[in-house]
């Protein structure tokens, strides 16, 4: 066999064999998020509180322990799987074991007051007009929008626009340390920023967060009588802290941060 030729084949093979594997990594993560973030109870509540996952058109995604998901979806379902839990554990509220998931024309979307969007920056959201009045109105109307994990003034200014076609008139602030929302549950007085996982490098005194682009800010959009209408963890990567709950490579206290800053999160939409 000419080698020249031989090498070209096997290169053809390993070529379409990864392709295979791309396919069945989109289908499983597919599966996986049909399956498990639909609604399963005939319409009928399943608790007092549910989580929403904000689904927007995206190019690509990314993996984790196994899972290939489109960019709102990072970090699903450990995520849920471990803190949805939490919230139960530590509120005694009654919570749905899963969040759902819906697009902003999804006739369900009143239904669900606390609506979840992660890495609009690396997904590049952008609302058409119907989305943008949609989660205008849902937002004016008393619901709370948490955006989590994007780093980066390429990806602020990514944010920054869509919001702007969202809410045109309302500034994005910094979250004062006064506001409810960081005591509404937990007195929150330290702003330690909460790495990804992958930004974690440990040394010999201890874990380092290396590699963030940028200091954290939490930030907010408040309506005319200064209610909290959307939340922004910029800088910041709260849904992998509670990915990465049961990971012994992961600093637990960035975890436990995360677990008090979620609880409040949630604790301030129900009541505001």
């Amino acid at each position: 066999m000419n080698n020249g030729w031989a090498q070209q084949w096997f290169l053809n093979r390993k070529i379409a064999r990864a392709g295979l594997i791309v396919c069945l990594l989109a289908g499983i993560a597919h599966s996986q998020i049909g399956d498990r973030g639909r609604d399963t109870n005939d319409g009928l509540p399943e608790a007092e509180f549910h989580m929403a996952r904000m689904i927007y058109r995206t190019f690509g995604g990314a993996g984790s322990r196994g899972f290939a998901q489109p960019w709102w979806a990072i970090d699903y379902p450990m995520a849920e799987e471990h803190f949805l839990p939490a919230l139960r554990r530590l509120t005694n509220l009654s919570v749905a074991d899963d969040s759902q998931h819906l697009e902003l024309g999804d006739d369900r979307l009143f239904d669900y007051p606390f609506l979840f969007a992660q890495q609009v920056g690396q997904g590049y959201w952008r609302p058409s007009r119907e989305e943008a009045e949609r989660l205008r109105e849902y937002l004016l109307r008393g619901g709370f929008l948490l955006v989590d994990d994007f780093h980066g003034e390429y990806q602020w200014a990514v944010f920054e626009a869509a919001m702007q076609r969202v809410l045109p008139g309302y500034n994005i602030i910094e979250i004062p340390d006064d506001d409810p929302l960081m005591h509404v549950f937990y007195d929150l007085g330290d702003r330690i920023q909460i790495p990804g996982r992958r930004h974690v490098r440990w040394g010999s005194e201890g874990p380092v967060v290396a590699g963030m682009e940028g200091p954290p800010h939490w930030r907010g959009i408040y309506d005319d009588h200064g209610r909290l209408m959307v939340a922004i963890s910029f800088n910041i990567d709260m849904g992998d802290a509670w990915e990465h709950a049961d990971d012994p490579y992961y600093p637990e206290p960035m975890t436990a941060l995360a677990y008090r800053l979620g609880v409040n999160y949630v604790i301030y939409a129900m009541t505001h």
